[in-house]
């Protein structure tokens, strides 16, 4: 059964993931509130998904600017449902995190919703935006007063 806190969590990290990412729902649908507006379909736009995006094999660095975790880089090493974020360069560098479970689902043509989970608890450790076009990277981190980051993905 799905505790009402876990639930609240998640909806609370895909909210702020997304309003941080600065990516509307428009993204995704070509719903319109005005009765009157006939637009055709974007063929372009994603389709709305569920299914899980596959990372393992991925090794992703993400060095924060803003934020939390100003002045670190992160690599983000994928398996098939596990990930280790290890400190790779910063003041956080020599800092064991522990292997976590992952989802990753796309939300639009060039971006991934990451998020980890503790494998004993299903707790949501850390979110992540990513948009594979442009190498941006926003982080959500629960757990302190100012737990959002962001930063590129370097060359």
């Amino acid at each position: 059964m799905f505790s009402i806190k876990r639930i609240r969590r998640a909806a609370v990290a895909i909210v702020v993931a997304v309003a941080a990412a600065g990516i509307g729902i428009g993204v995704t649908s070509t719903a319109s509130a005005s009765p009157a507006s006939h637009h055709a379909p974007d063929h372009h736009a994603p389709k709305l998904s569920v299914v899980p995006f596959n990372m393992s094999g991925c090794v992703i660095n993400a060095k924060y600017t803003l934020g939390r975790n100003t002045g670190n880089t992160f690599q983000q090493v994928y398996q098939s449902s596990t990930v280790q974020g290890t400190p790779v360069a910063g003041p956080n560098v020599g800092t064991k995190f522990p292997v976590e479970d992952y989802v990753a689902l796309p939300i639009g043509g060039d971006q991934v919703y990451i998020t980890w989970l503790d494998p004993s608890t299903d707790a949501i450790v850390d979110v992540f935006v990513m948009n594979l076009r442009t190498r941006t990277v926003y982080d959500y981190a629960p757990g302190s007063a100012a737990p959002q980051s962001a930063g590129t993905r370097p060359e």
